[in-house]
């Protein structure tokens, strides 16, 4: 099983239910390639180091998930780069 560390920062203006929807789409992206969920971290909304888009804050969620291969990853990946509400995202391999 490898285990991933999934980051990913949602636009701020944002309502609360879109940002939901956001994480809840994400999720079941993963499921549908046959991730396992471990952990879910809604870290709010933080100032960025730097300007993404004109965007100076953003919404913070990391997923942790175990996967037999990484088709779950590719997918999030194809997903958060045609999603306009997703302004970045990082995918790393964690080793144990």
């Amino acid at each position: 099983m490898n285990k991933y560390e999934i980051m990913f920062i949602v636009k701020p203006d944002l309502e609360e239910s879109n940002i939901k929807a956001v994480l809840d789409s994400a999720k079941n992206v993963l499921e549908s390639k046959g991730a396992k969920i471990l952990e879910v971290k809604e870290m709010g909304q933080r100032e960025l180091a730097y300007e993404i888009n004109k965007y100076k804050n953003g919404y913070y969620f990391l997923i942790v998930i175990e996967s037999e291969n990484n088709d779950a990853t590719v997918e999030f990946d194809r997903v958060a780069l045609i999603n306009e509400n997703i302004i970045r995202h990082l995918i790393v391999k964690v080793d144990e």
